[in-house]
């Protein structure tokens, strides 16, 4: 294992696992940003043959802001089986660590960490795509829409690119004051302030409205955005698929790319390995489900196709590996020595 803020070197030897078809490096425990609360680390999965710089995806984990870490993530040694990209998978602060925007600023710090070492680990670092589910999906909306900006407020990392070039978000909480509103109208003994939004804001949302418009995807949805897909189960009771609606009809209102897919019969979690649970009791998760079942029922909408309207498909960990595939992967150097326009 490495537990170095900086790379190994290129002779050393990594964590591995194999099968016939692919060698899959696990290097765990580089230490991309220092807080006060502790290092934040990263596990970092790679074909050991790579012959040149792949692509790479930050996973973002899910937990309600407040529970989890990195090793909470779909199986990302199939993962690059699959696609021969690279993953990586990060802590960030919890909110019982520090509030909002600190967990924001953590997945930009990592982003920038991946593109500056990105030579040394075989990385294109113009080609990083972030993939979140819940509340890792929700940090990685936000992480793609402010990557265009160099620095936010009070930031703590600022040098380097923080911008990606696609974004994977599943079952991602959007608006935090609706999501507690929903949660509040069923139950009406509901806390907002113990909510898991609450307590990433520190405190109701409905009360903190600067916090939460900027802990809003939609505050900063804008037309040169990096392309989307969200995906979201139709029967989801902890946060509603309106949520990836909103996001996907912003996205496509303000003339950028996304596709959405509404998983059939779904609930919360279904990109999570079995027995994962997100931090929430089983009767309202789908953990190894999508893994299990290998694809679902689903209805689709593409900001690249309108006047098709709602389209019957299905969706699957290789519908993920697919959009990933077509905005990650870079066009061939010509003759001329000139990359061509995707």
């Amino acid at each position: 294992m490495s537990h170095a803020s900086t790379p190994p070197s290129a002779d050393s030897a990594p964590d591995t696992a194999s099968t016939s078809s692919c060698r899959v490096a696990v290097d765990t425990g580089f230490v991309f940003a220092r807080r006060d609360t502790g290092d934040l680390l990263l596990d970092l999965y790679r074909s050991a043959s790579a012959e040149r710089p792949v692509p790479v995806v930050l996973w973002v984990h899910g937990g309600g802001w407040y529970a989890g870490d990195r090793t909470q993530a779909p199986d990302l040694v199939r993962r690059v089986r699959a696609s021969g990209y690279a993953f990586a998978s990060i802590d960030y602060r919890l909110s019982d660590q520090a509030s909002f925007p600190a967990q924001l600023h953590d997945v930009r710090a990592a982003i920038r960490f991946l593109r500056t070492h990105a030579e040394r680990l075989g990385l294109d670092l113009w080609a990083i795509g972030v993939w979140g589910g819940s509340a890792g999906g929700h940090l990685a909306a936000l992480a793609g829409l402010t990557g265009h900006i160099a620095a936010l407020v009070d930031e703590e990392d600022t040098g380097g690119d923080p911008s990606v070039q696609a974004v994977v978000a599943s079952y991602a909480p959007v608006d935090l004051a609706v999501v507690v509103a929903e949660a509040q109208s069923g139950r009406p003994d509901t806390d907002a302030a113990s909510s898991p939004e609450g307590r990433l804001l520190g405190g109701d949302p409905a009360e903190l409205v600067d916090a939460a418009r900027y802990a809003c995807p939609l505050t900063w949805v804008h037309v040169d955005a990096p392309p989307f897909q969200l995906s979201h189960g139709t029967v989801d009771d902890l946060v509603s698929y309106r949520q990836s609606e909103l996001l996907h009809e912003a996205l496509a209102a303000a003339g950028a790319s996304s596709e959405l897919y509404l998983l059939d019969g779904y609930k919360h979690g279904f990109l999570n390995e079995a027995g994962g649970l997100d931090g929430q009791p089983a009767a309202v998760m789908d953990d190894g489900r999508l893994e299990l079942e290998g694809a679902a029922r689903a209805v689709r909408r593409r900001t690249a196709e309108p006047d098709a309207g709602a389209v019957r498909t299905t969706f699957g960990f290789a519908t993920v590996d697919e959009f990933l595939r077509r905005h990650l992967i870079r066009p061939a150097v010509t003759t001329t020595g000139r990359r061509g326009r995707r």
